[in-house]
């Protein structure tokens, strides 16, 4: 009995030995070799991540200058394990951020990891929040988009929303360039989740976005600008458009889309429908004296906005809808029936097909019969005999109702493709639309008559530009673009960005013959009010009546090219529905003229001779 009472001592203390060998190899193995994979796994439930912000790349204008930049501001959020005195916390914070006291109330008491009080709030209410020292309430660094020029391209360059993301224009299709990458800042927390003082926090650097440096200059746009507000302001205009290019290369100089809209608060409503409440002064004014934007989030404070007989409150759907259409650039997202400056590609056609020549002869009663319709020209009483030369100078409709019966149906197709009207431009900012024409097996008689004098097509203003462009650049369709390089300065590193080119199949012989046209109609026709002395200048005038006919609205445009004999700019105006004297030649030629006389000079282009 005593043996087996010893044996069973025995056999219970090497049991003991045996788990006290193995408890200790067991802790040895879990303390020293798992130490690193437990620290992390600990580090991972006692740490709290906070986000650093990257900084946004900015946009340069073509000689550097900043057109989109960053403005610090910050973040305001709790964490409630760490609310010390909540009612002190909820009072400062709906006094400072003038935000509604039980809505601050519910965020501060929610039971939550972290809760957002408000975003892009001013530096200096930040500090002022900050130098409190009130527990739990976290005031961290951030970025809001700033636009130094206002309304400057508005609907070129676009704008980003509460999160810095891209919304319109620019700003979204280089989101991927723009957008930096946000760092993280690492803190402890204790099992109730409050931080741990006095232990190191480790963090990841954020990292910048790229800058886009882009084809627009500030100055052009200016002149561009100022000149679009004057005449809509003079012919109480629905709006004006001004398209300026380099027709060698696609580099987009200035796009004016009046009324432009404010950049630094893209949600307050601009009325479009009054001339006079587009823009309250020219863009050097606002450049010189521009104030502190609000930097309130507008987005959550907006003032309601009436209708015109100011009794009616616009719905959220109707403001919604305003605002797209504040933001739409009509210069690549309207088509619209570019009228008598479509003569060009009509006459092009015809050369290169060698149904005309300048010296052909034609007659012009006031109107032509096709099939069973009668076509009038803008000058009832007809121009009588006149060569094609003088016809296109006379921007004569029964001249070109011949001239594109005489090239045919296929044969204009032909060259409307090569011209690139039946495909988008590519141009690199979102929502460009598409041409309108007929098909091709329903075109007849009447369908040719009126296509070939600018009606029953519709193309956008960027694509009449583009293949105007490859009728006196040398034959090449290119690529309209503002995007010409990025610049990482994290890497010291530049990319020039590259644009597809085609040929348009033109002979040198029509693009000599077009060139003189195109100056004849300034120097001699009805573009004449685009002359400028001692420059060569060509053109084409355009009146074309919207659509219903007979409401007896029109679009007013002049498409200007300089110099003529070696192009390095080109600029097409639309005034759409001016009132009283409506015709192109009229008035967007000289607005075209007064921009010429400002930007020729500061593009370095010399007078071709004097008088």
């Amino acid at each position: 009995m005593k043996t087996y009472h010893r044996r069973s001592i025995l056999m219970g203390f090497l049991a003991c030995c045996i788990l006290t060998f193995f408890l200790i190899g067991r802790l040895y193995y879990l303390m020293i070799g798992r130490a690193e994979y437990y620290g992390v796994k600990v580090r991972e439930v006692q740490e709290r991540e906070r986000s650093i912000k990257a900084a946004r790349g900015k946009i340069l204008d073509a000689n550097g200058v900043e057109l989109a930049s960053n403005k610090s501001v910050s973040t305001i959020s709790v964490i409630y394990n760490q609310v010390k005195q909540p009612e002190k916390v909820i009072d400062v914070l709906s006094k400072e951020l003038e935000l509604d006291r039980e809505e601050v109330a519910k965020k501060v008491k929610k039971r939550s990891s972290r809760e957002k009080i408000k975003a892009n709030v001013d530096k200096t209410i930040a500090d002022r929040i900050r130098n409190m020292q009130l527990e739990g309430v976290m005031v961290d660094e951030d970025y809001r988009r700033y636009y130094p020029y206002s309304t400057l391209a508005s609907k070129v360059i676009g704008f980003t929303g509460s999160d810095n993301q891209g919304i319109i224009g620019l700003e979204v299709t280089y989101e991927d360039i723009l957008r930096g990458k946000d760092g993280v800042i690492y803190t402890l927390t204790n099992a109730q989740g409050v931080e741990i003082k006095n232990t190191a926090e480790h963090r990841k650097e954020p990292i910048p976005g790229n800058d886009l440096q882009i084809s627009i200059d500030l100055n052009m746009q200016m002149y561009a600008q100022q000149a679009a507000w004057k005449v809509r302001q003079e012919k109480q205009a629905k709006s004006v458009r001004i398209i300026m290019m380099n027709p060698n290369n696609g580099e987009i100089y200035a796009m004016v889309n009046e009324p432009e809209f404010d950049l630094n608060d893209p949600f307050t409503l601009v009325e479009t429908d009054d001339a006079n409440a587009s823009t309250k002064q020219n863009e050097t004014d606002k450049a010189n004296s521009m104030t502190e934007q609000n930097e309130t989030d507008k987005e959550n404070t907006l003032t309601q906005q009436n209708e015109t007989d100011n009794t009616k409150v616009m719905t959220e759907k109707e403001k919604n809808e305003k605002r797209n259409a504040m933001w739409r650039n009509s210069c690549i997202s309207d088509t619209y029936e570019p009228g008598s400056t479509f003569k060009i590609i009509t006459a092009t056609a015809a050369l290169s097909e060698h149904k005309v020549t300048v010296k052909d002869t034609f007659f012009c009663g006031g109107s032509r019969r096709v099939e069973n319709r009668t076509i009038r020209c803008h000058k009832t009483s007809g121009h009588g005999a006149e060569t094609f030369r003088e016809g296109f100078m006379n921007s004569c409709n029964p001249v070109f109702m011949e001239v594109g019966e005489r090239t045919g149906v296929a044969n204009m197709f032909k060259w409307y493709k090569n011209l690139g009207l039946f495909e988008k431009t590519g141009v690199d900012v979102p929502g460009e639309a598409s041409s309108i024409f007929h098909k091709q097996e329903n075109v007849k008689a009447v369908e040719l008559a009126t296509m070939s004098f600018g009606q029953s097509i519709q193309i956008t203003p960027l694509q009449l530009l583009r293949a105007v462009a490859s009728v006196v650049n040398g034959g090449t369709l290119v690529t309209p673009h503002f995007g010409v390089r990025v610049i990482s300065e994290k890497e010291n590193r530049i990319k020039n960005l590259s644009y597809e080119e085609k040929s348009a199949k033109l002979d040198e012989e029509t693009q000599s013959t077009m060139k003189e046209l195109l100056e004849a109609v300034v120097a001699e026709g009805g573009g004449n009010k685009a002359y400028i002395e001692g420059y060569r200048i060509g053109g084409k005038t355009a009146t074309s009546e919207k659509l219903p006919r007979g409401t007896g609205k029109y679009i007013s445009s002049f498409l200007g090219i300089a110099p003529i004999d070696d192009p390095k700019v080109m600029a097409l105006i639309l005034i759409d529905e001016p009132q009283g004297v409506y015709y192109g030649g009229t008035i967007a030629a000289p607005v075209i003229r007064q921009v010429f006389e400002n930007i020729l000079p500061y593009m370095g282009i010399e007078l071709a001779f004097k008088e």
